[in-house]
């Protein structure tokens, strides 16, 4: 039995020896952002394709088991079917994960969000789904950081940006991008009356350790100053938040997370990095939207997806037309079929 084909193992063998060659050019570091991102690509192929390796292993020796075991064998065939179940369900997880294809996929994530239009209301759903992103990312085992916070003037978040760091983090995450519409009885109204609040949702794919950005020092503005919120008494009482500008494209990244100045400054560093990485892959797709540039504006029309409490419970992904009725669910983090739902109709674009 052979199933190589429905990962392209061929091809993607034939590229990994291309890549192989290109790296052993004597030139090959005199471009170093062209050599990393063949670095970064090879790996991901090498990964890929050991598992694809390891799995074929197993199905080519119970394809040898099927055929010699004895009809009345039964505790080999009741091994065998154990085994069989086990190979389709990674089987199912390589098929799904093929749909993680771009090198980025695996890498951590960098999340804003950002309440729009609505004041406070907004404020508060941003709130809310800060804590779906959280629940979500606990439950698949993610280590999420607070790197900057500010919160609303009545209730909940203005802004948040978060790291989270987790394999496929940012090719479960990018589906997330976009404005996110909620409906609802409002809590902040004495009058009962429904409400509809906006919040942005930003990600951007957190850059590898071993892909450097050519940064110059005059090409930043880095200023220092008082944390606010979260942090306790010692982040709030010294100098110790960072801001730092990228003066050519005009990025602001800050963060006020650390109590060492230092600290908080390799952080924002990290996040440029990651959105200098996101707009020059943006602009080599020669994509519309460069990272953190001409977003649609956070209010109605402009929604990927509509959360709906009154007068009726409904998700609706206005992409995919994927919708549940079970809206506690979703905000308790359970978003991995909306997720699925996405990546299969970003295949078919």
């Amino acid at each position: 039995m052979s199933w190589g084909g429905i990962f392209d193992a061929d091809k993607k063998e034939t590229r990994i020896k291309e890549l192989e060659v290109l790296m052993s050019a004597p030139d090959f570091w005199r471009d170093q952002v062209s050599a990393n991102k063949i670095i970064q690509e090879l790996k991901f192929l090498k990964s890929t394709t050991q598992l694809y390796r390891t799995q074929n292993e197993i199905l080519n020796d119970l394809d040898e088991l099927v055929v010699i075991v004895e009809p009345n064998d039964e505790h080999s065939i009741s091994q065998i079917e154990r085994d069989l179940a086990s190979f389709e369900k990674q089987l199912a997880q390589m098929e799904f994960n093929q749909m993680l294809s771009d090198p980025d996929d695996r890498s951590g994530v960098i999340l804003s969000i950002n309440a729009g239009a609505g004041g406070t209301e907004s404020c508060d759903w941003a709130s809310m789904l800060l804590r779906m992103y959280t629940r979500w990312s606990e439950r698949k085992g993610y280590k999420v950081k607070t790197v900057d916070f500010l919160a609303g003037e009545q209730a909940g978040v203005k802004n948040i940006t978060l790291m989270i760091d987790g394999e496929y983090a940012y090719g479960y995450l990018k589906a997330e991008e976009g404005v996110h519409r909620l409906v609802r009885i409002s809590p902040f109204d004495s009058n009962k009356r429904r409400h509809t609040s906006f919040a942005s949702v930003d990600v951007v794919a957190e850059v590898a350790d071993d892909i450097k950005i050519d940064v110059q020092e005059k090409d930043l503005r880095i200023d220092v100053f008082r944390a606010g919120g979260h942090g306790g008494q010692g982040v709030n009482t010294t100098d110790s938040a960072v801001r730092v500008t990228h003066i050519p494209t005009g990025l602001v990244v800050q963060c006020q997370n650390e109590r060492s100045q230092l600290k908080n400054k390799a952080t924002a560093m990290k996040v440029l990095y990651a959105r200098l990485h996101q707009a020059e892959r943006d602009k080599q797709r020669a994509q519309v939207k460069a990272a953190y540039s001409a977003k649609s504006d956070i209010a109605w029309g402009s929604q990927i997806r509509s959360y709906v409490l009154h007068p009726y419970s409904m998700v609706k992904d206005h992409r995919t037309g994927f919708e549940t009725s079970n809206v506690q669910a979703v905000m308790d983090g359970e978003l991995d079929a909306l997720i699925q739902a996405w990546l299969k109709w970003n295949i078919g674009r």
